[in-house]
């Protein structure tokens, strides 16, 4: 195995156009093509550019979301084929700026036929899809990706539970890579699933507000890469604009993207410009498998003491195959149905206390 060398990774803050439609995305695609090309060719200038990292929603924006579309609707008419076009187009790009180029979309499930996911993917710089990932946790309150976990029972049985299944990392010529989608890195126990199957670089891809300007979103970058002593590279979503015709964009991600280091030192951080940005930092991967390898104490995962740590998780909390035998339901339905039943399991099971108003003498 050779040496890897420093290079520099970018996160790409690019504009996007919400889509209403497939062919929409072309417009995103080809921002993406601008603003890579200044960004690789300005951060090159450091040290080569290896990896370039997009944000969640870069190709199709959040018109599911924001509109609350019927999921079966918005299947087919804008979520995509994973490989298709659009994934072509992206690996032309990795092969022009000779990177490892990391995106998502949503994807058409290909078992379902009424069925997406929210997937992240890896091309190498030859213009291969070499890694897939599906989302584990939507952003809930709005975001009706299917996870494995709502269609958990057909999951297992196709493609099993373990680490390679849930936690997949791809083990490339610059480091072993994994990918937080968005909200997942509010999950500390789902990037300790990519470290635990050997994850060296952590691409989280973008998070709303309130997130950023409450700090959280740093407060998680840094915190992931501490715990799990591995870089971050974490983009978030430049100017948005609602729907390809709209005349005034919406700040809604508020910018802070930024690389972490294994020490959870941040390296480089951009904040929101009113348009596209973008961040680089250096990645040492024979740095971090160095300090992995010879640290007596802030390798912290060597430690961890599993039978402790399983009771944690010895109970269901989230309800699994939730979208078995149906479609994802609207926001005022799931917030009726599923949010405000968890937030009632908790106070029933006594991990939550009620406020003083909803309690009983």
């Amino acid at each position: 195995m050779s040496k890897i060398p420093t290079y520099n990774a970018v996160g790409l803050s690019p504009t996007v156009w919400g889509a209403e439609e497939r062919s929409d995305i072309e417009r995103n695609l080809e921002h993406i093509h601008e603003a890579l090309s200044a960004a690789t060719w300005l951060s090159g200038l450091e040290l080569p550019v290896k990896l370039a990292v997009l944000p969640e929603g870069a190709l199709q924006g959040f018109t599911d979301e924001v509109r609350d579309m019927d999921h079966a609707t918005y299947r087919e008419e804008i979520a995509i084929d994973i490989p298709g076009p659009e994934t072509e187009t992206l690996g032309e790009y990795a092969k022009e700026f000779e990177v490892y180029l990391v995106a998502s979309a949503k994807e058409k499930a290909p078992e379902y036929d009424e069925k997406f996911y929210n997937t992240a993917f890896v091309i190498s710089p030859d213009g291969d899809i070499v890694h897939t990932h599906r989302k584990l946790t939507p952003l809930l309150p709005v975001e009706r990706s299917v996870s494995p976990h709502d269609v958990w029972d057909d999951w297992q049985d196709e493609n099993g539970d373990d680490l390679d299944s849930l936690f997949p990392v791809v083990d490339t010529d610059i480091g072993r890579i994994g990918i937080s989608l968005a909200i997942e890195g509010a999950y500390p126990e789902y990037v300790r699933g990519l470290a635990m199957n050997g994850a060296e670089i952590i691409c989280r891809i973008a998070c709303p507000e309130p997130l950023v300007a409450n700090d959280s979103w740093k407060i998680q970058n840094r915190a992931r890469a501490l715990d799990n002593t591995c870089y971050v590279v974490a983009p978030n979503l430049g100017t948005y604009y609602v729907s390809p015709d709209a005349e005034t964009p919406v700040d809604t991600f508020g910018g802070g993207s930024m690389v972490v280091d294994h020490r959870g030192q941040v390296l480089a951080e951009h904040a929101y410009g009113a348009g596209s940005s973008y961040c680089a930092a250096p990645i040492d991967v024979e740095g971090l498998r160095e300090h992995r390898t010879e640290s007596p104490l802030t390798n912290w995962i060597k430690d961890l003491r599993t039978e402790l740590i399983q009771p944690i998780y010895d109970r269901e909390i989230y309800p699994k195959n939730l979208w078995l035998d149906r479609q994802p339901v609207d926001h005022d339905t799931y917030a009726e149905e599923v949010t405000e039943r968890q937030i009632e399991k908790m106070v029933e099971d006594d991990i939550f206390v009620p406020p003083y108003h909803e309690r009983e003498d």
